[in-house]
């Protein structure tokens, strides 16, 4: 319902500008000259074409934040099987300790363990 008022508010803009600007212009494209465009044609057309140029520059940069992204990802994975891994070793060895410990017989004091 918003899109359908959000249409009809843009087509009486367009309307109210066509109605006014439908003066013959000429419009020079480098080499290449138009002549007897009305006015309103390129206010729209430019209008669109930076736009379309707009949602460009957004595509460009938000697949450019994707490929960070997924950069941050897989970096964050490597991270997380590392801790993985030294979290494993670190049980192994205190398990070796606390069977050290048990075959000596004698525990240690340290007054700096957890």
């Amino acid at each position: 319902m918003l899109v359908l008022i959000l249409f009809l508010i843009i087509g009486s803009i367009l309307v109210y500008i066509s109605k006014y600007n439908f003066t013959p212009v000429s419009v020079n494209l480098g080499v290449l000259v138009v002549s007897d465009v009305p006015l309103f044609y390129v206010i729209v057309g430019s209008i669109l074409f930076g736009l379309i140029l707009s949602y460009l520059a957004y595509l460009i940069h938000s697949v450019s934040n994707s490929f960070t992204i997924r950069g941050k990802d897989k970096e964050i994975k490597k991270n997380k099987d590392e801790v993985l891994e030294l979290t494993k070793n670190v049980h192994q060895l205190e398990l070796e300790n606390e069977k050290l410990e048990h075959d000596s017989g004698t525990k240690s004091e340290d007054p700096n363990a957890l």
